[in-house]
């Protein structure tokens, strides 16, 4: 319920709009009375437009007398915490005085008209009790509009609670899945840097400086959720051109990617855990190495980054069951949900093709 003083309470019954509301009620009320009448007289013309503005009087303050009493209703029960039963009973008395008060006044206005007009009690009964019901629908309509209001502003409340805990918990799912990610990527590099420092300590010491700028360059991105592809490539060249240092000739790659993809949004280090992936389950256990490409283009609305290996392929590889890969598909569908996949499938005539398809909001 609206915490709302007194004052605002009683200004949102009785303001312009509803006092025009009120004022049209009674207009057609007493249209159709006169109407009704002039079917049945002989009155002329210009007495039957006399008897419409003298009715519309009288309606009017029925209506306006209802409406002020309505309206101090409402700025009474404001601000309180009313049993039910208590706020029925103000609000019926306040119709009840509404339709009191009003049919008195119609008595005092139509007294200055004829002087010597009489009171009626059936005439003062009927007309209190219409009235009394013809307000008391009124007042239950406000009600019902405003709970049906109160309703819709609490469902869009919890609609936009709703969106900004799914938001929440899609960040603490990828920054999880994060946390996972960087120590499996980082630290099997440094194990790389460890076998060479023990193998040929100046091309480890190499590699050192070139892990360090590879770091600088990749450690400030680590602990966002998403980056460009560009980002991703740059990071990719550093890894692969580490892994040259200690593989030579055993390993070649190449990046085949259109200008125009290179601001496609996905989440970090996808790309280096595939090129990592390619290197360690496909290329590492052959002698003579291999070739690892990474492509990228447009493909039904959205784009497709694949990274592809000659190695052994999926013979005593993971095949798509590892720690990074899982992760991977993980992070893609809680940054896309379904819009996005990592698939896995042979190469021709050796080797794996991973394949990432993103959706149009990548690209937007």
């Amino acid at each position: 319920m609206e915490d709302l003083s007194p004052l605002q309470a009683f200004r949102r019954v009785c303001n312009l709009r509803m006092l025009a509301g009120v004022y049209y009620f009674c207009l057609l009320y007493a249209i159709s009375r006169t109407l009704t009448w002039y079917g049945e007289s002989d009155a002329g013309l210009s007495e039957v437009l006399f008897d419409l503005v003298r009715f519309s009087r009288q309606c009017l303050l029925t209506g306006l007398s209802l409406l002020l009493m309505v309206a101090l209703a409402e700025a009474l029960l404001a601000g309180r915490r009313w049993q039910l039963p208590a706020a029925l009973a103000v609000q019926a008395t306040a119709v009840g005085l509404g339709a009191a008060l009003g049919t008195w006044l119609r008595y005092l206005a139509a007294t200055l008209d004829n002087p010597g007009l009489k009171l009626k009690p059936a005439w003062l009964l009927s007309t209190v009790a219409l009235w009394a019901l013809l307000g008391g629908m009124a007042y239950a309509l406000l009600l019902i509009g405003r709970a049906q209001r109160a309703g819709r502003h609490e469902l869009a409340r919890l609609f936009r609670e709703r969106e900004a805990l799914k938001t929440q918990q899609t960040e603490a799912q990828l920054s999880a899945l994060n946390a996972q990610i960087e120590p499996h990527f980082l630290f099997n590099t440094l194990a790389n840097v460890k076998r060479l420092y023990e193998t040929r300590p100046e091309r480890g010491r190499d590699m050192l400086v070139a892990l360090i700028a590879y770091l600088r360059a990749a450690l400030p991105g680590m602990r966002r959720h998403e980056s460009t592809l560009a980002e991703e490539l740059e990071l990719v060249r550093h890894y692969l051109a580490i892994l040259q240092m200690r593989m030579g000739e055993r390993l070649t790659f190449d990046i085949a990617v259109p200008p125009e993809l290179l601001e496609a949004r996905l989440p970090t280090l996808v790309l280096p855990t595939l090129v990592e992936n390619a290197i360690k389950h496909g290329l590492s256990p052959l002698p003579e190495g291999g070739r690892i490409e990474i492509r990228a283009a447009h493909a039904a609305g959205g784009l497709t980054v694949e990274v592809a290996d000659n190695g052994q392929g999926f013979g005593t590889a993971s095949g798509g069951a590892g720690v990074g890969l899982a992760n991977t598909r993980a992070r893609l569908a809680a940054r896309f949900g379904d819009a996005a996949a990592l698939e896995l499938e042979a190469a021709q005539p050796h080797g794996v093709v991973a394949r990432v398809r993103l959706p149009a909001e990548a690209l937007a």
